[in-house]
């Protein structure tokens, strides 16, 4: 299967996962997947195993799924997929990394367009619906079904699991590619053996990476006699402040995966817990008092979110990384930001790191402040952004929000069509340059033009065509 055609069908199941609810934007833990999924990639660059063609044509993107399931998939092109589940079950980096190891080395060697390879008769768009089929499956068998495109298409939906060769090939290649970049080996051993463990305490459906993905005592055995010691030396940097980062990070996704109300009264309950128990080890009071600080700025509790950031604060100063700090004051400028105290939370994020993360949060605050100086400085600083990262969905939403306070109104149409063009989605974005050239047209009968809003009518009238052709070129697929 060549690249270009691999790189549509995982398109068209993008498509249809933006569209879903569980579809997740969450700059912070984005940003936390992409630090571990970037290494990889670069790891396997340096190992051969991903050629300088593959790397071109593929997206190479990661997303997060707001499902508090065990999992994550590979797509055909480049895409990667976890679920907030997996986030909030790992102890440490190097486990995570096994996981997102794993699925990097299906998409290198390129193990979806070997198996649709036994099915060149599928049209892409139908394999696509396929490979959606069976990302639902492990969600909601109904909807799978609803997937899945005829009788001939279910009947091929057992061979598009991945054989147990390709599996171990998997386990080799990401195991290479994790050492290569870094990450500690044991991280694949522990994390076998925890979702070992998960399969045989929960055999209910809810963990379809286990399903989908066999732990054989082979596999196990194999990844453990690649790791020297492994049974003495498994992740002993759980409890170190090293490992505080990732902490935070699962308990981020722990409470974002479960957003009923029952769920953020238990954490702030455990929270309280943990602030008034002495012989509560430190590590378990982070992840509990993080998990209770966000869950009372999500309930509106904003007193309380203070109070748990504070004892996570004056826990120990000693041994706290950067990496840590840096979270922390992150927290308590998301914690500003809802409370509508912009100015405060400016203050803390101009000390950070300017992360994605931090830029866009920055933006949001004075998108709120809404002065004309703070305003163009948002708008600057995601033009800056968007030329290094075009593709950044959320970037060119809040470009749009920035440009629509500042009365740039045909830009901010345009930003907005751009966010809905990345997500495979042409009709929406082709209204809205269509509804951008009117409003161009009847600027210049009654004032006419400026230069800025001739450049932008200029680029509206070749976005159109552009997207015009795509919306041909994804009919006929269809």
């Amino acid at each position: 299967m060549p690249l270009g055609e691999e790189r549509h069908i995982g398109e068209s199941v993008m498509r249809e996962i933006f569209k879903d609810p569980d579809y997740i934007e969450d700059p912070v833990l984005l940003d936390y997947l992409m630090s571990i999924w970037q290494p990889l990639i670069e790891a396997a660059k340096l190992r051969g195993e991903l050629s300088t063609e593959m790397e071109q044509r593929f997206a190479w993107q990661g997303f997060l799924i707001k499902d508090p399931s065990i999992n994550a998939f590979a797509l055909p092109g480049g895409y990667m997929g976890v679920h907030l589940g997996l986030i909030a079950a790992v102890s440490n980096r190097d486990e995570l990394a096994s996981v997102l190891a794993h699925e990097l080395s299906h998409i290198t060697q390129r193990h979806i367009s070997r198996l649709f390879a036994q099915q060149a008769q599928q049209t892409p768009l139908m394999l696509g619906a396929m490979v959606l089929g069976i990302i639902a499956a492990g969600r909601n068998p109904n909807a799978a079904s609803a997937l899945m495109v005829g009788g001939q298409a279910a009947a091929t939906q057992s061979q598009l699991n991945f054989s147990r060769d390709m599996e171990r090939e998997a386990d080799r290649v990401g195991y290479g590619v994790m050492l290569q970049a870094g990450y500690d080996g044991s991280g694949f051993v522990s994390m076998f053996q925890k979702l070992q463990q998960a399969s045989r305490l929960n055999d209910n459906g809810s963990y379809p990476y286990l399903r989908s993905h066999p732990l054989t005592t082979e596999r196990i055995a194999d990844m453990t006699s690649r790791q020297v010691g492994a049974a003495q030396s498994i992740n002993p940097q759980n409890n170190l402040p090293s490992n505080w980062a990732h902490l935070i990070m699962s308990a981020r996704a722990k409470v974002l995966s479960k957003t009923h109300s029952d769920a953020h009264q238990l954490n702030m309950d455990l929270a309280n817990q943990a602030m008034l128990n002495t012989k509560e080890s430190h590590t378990n009071k982070i992840s509990k008092l993080y998990a209770g600080a966000l869950s009372s700025m999500t309930s509106s509790n904003f007193v309380q979110a203070h109070r748990f950031i504070n004892a996570l604060e004056t826990l120990s100063t000693e041994g706290k990384t950067p990496e840590f700090a840096y979270l922390l004051t992150l927290l308590k400028a998301q914690l500003f930001t809802l409370d509508n105290q912009a100015m405060l939370a400016l203050s803390a994020l101009e000390q950070l790191p300017k992360t994605r993360a931090v830029k866009f949060m920055i933006c949001e605050n004075q998108i709120k402040i809404n002065t004309s100086a703070s305003k163009l400085s948002c708008s600057l600083t995601l033009r800056d952004w968007l030329n290094a990262h075009p593709k950044d969905i959320h970037a060119w939403e809040l470009l749009s929000q920035a440009q629509l306070q500042n009365q740039e109104t045909l830009s901010s149409i345009r930003s907005m069509a751009e966010a809905y063009a990345l997500r495979f989605d042409y009709a929406p974005a082709i209204d809205r340059l269509y509804a951008a050239q009117s409003l161009s047209k009847e600027i210049a009968k009654k004032t006419g033009l400026s230069k800025a809003q001739e450049m932008e009518s200029s680029i509206i009238d070749a976005r159109l065509r552009s997207l015009l052709a795509l919306r041909r070129e994804q009919s006929l697929q269809r």
